[in-house]
């Protein structure tokens, strides 16, 4: 799952995954992955077929601004997953485990507004639309705008 993430030409822009990875440059991404939880800045997930258990993507739950209350969420889901609420089941299960963290209020999206895909996955796990950040995120050496989404304890709608 790894290795077909880095194909996607934009995951590898946006983290820590090499484009085009190697199987042992993938590896490596995972170990980086399991290390956020042993540093205390975070949860990485894998997002798995609860038949099969074949690997369809990765999500985290990143912690930095927990003092706050707040935390960012952030997920991938592999090309040939897409399409199947894959991303949207994840991140209502990230929810449920965010608000078992005593302090957690809210968690954040921020996502690039050419990206449907990505908006219509927040918005059917509860995440509500908020604004446009201009010039917020530096990505691929350039300044990106995002849009931001968040889910708030106790105030996110439950989606069908």
């Amino acid at each position: 799952m790894a290795v077909e993430l880095s194909l996607d030409d934009y995951v590898p822009t946006i983290g820590t995954l090499p484009p085009q990875a190697s199987a042992e440059q993938a590896l490596a991404w995972v170990e980086r992955q399991r290390q956020h939880h042993i540093r205390g800045t975070g949860f990485a997930f894998c997002i798995a077929d609860a038949a099969t258990d074949q690997a369809l993507g990765q999500l985290g739950l990143w912690l930095r601004e927990l003092d706050a209350g707040r935390a960012q969420a952030g997920y991938g889901v592999a090309p040939g997953a897409r399409g199947r609420r894959v991303g949207t089941r994840a991140l209502l299960s990230l929810l449920d485990f965010g608000w078992t963290i005593p302090g957690l209020h809210r968690v954040e999206l921020f996502i690039e507004p050419w990206n449907m895909a990505s908006t219509r996955t927040a918005e059917y796990s509860g995440f509500t639309r908020e604004g446009l950040l201009h010039s917020h995120s530096e990505i691929a050496g350039e300044r990106r705008d995002m849009l931001l989404y968040a889910a708030v304890r106790g105030r996110q709608p439950r989606p069908d």
